[in-house]
């Protein structure tokens, strides 16, 4: 089970959702987050700090420490953290759980239309949405 919470940048301006695999992280493990417009400001610490298209995640890492002893694998990473779904976000980028539906809204619709024309038009669909956030430099978007 995956627990959803948001959290608002630095600057107020983005706010971005997060999930925690298996509810073994507490939210305390992100210290603060900043979004493009606030991470320019930011001295970028590799060492507790994970940057996907411009935002940054701060975690905490005493926090990753201590609960990570219940992870697999000894070297707990910014990006062991987000990659392996124990700190992430909520999709592929910050607000994508909002903005998929959105774009799923039209699709949907051709399902009670057609439903062979549906399933074509939605495979299409993921696989387009995945190449333009992998364009567009997302993380999670990227070609493994």
């Amino acid at each position: 089970m995956c627990i959803d919470h948001s959290m608002t940048c630095r600057c107020g301006k983005g706010s971005a959702s997060f999930n925690f695999k298996e509810e073994l992280m507490p939210v305390e493990v992100v210290n603060r987050l900043y979004c493009p417009q606030c991470s320019g400001e930011v001295k970028y610490d590799a060492s507790a700090m994970l940057e996907d298209n411009g935002w940054i995640i701060e975690y905490d890492m005493d926090v990753v420490r201590f609960m990570g002893q219940r992870l697999p694998g000894k070297n707990i990473t910014p990006e062991f953290m987000f990659d392996e779904g124990y700190c992430t976000w909520r999709g592929v980028y910050p607000t994508d759980h909002i903005d998929s539906v959105r774009e799923r809204e039209e699709l949907v619709k051709l399902s009670k239309i057609n439903q062979k024309k549906y399933l074509e038009e939605f495979k299409k669909w993921g696989i387009e949405r995945m190449n333009r956030l992998n364009k567009a430099g997302w993380r999670k978007a990227r070609e493994n």
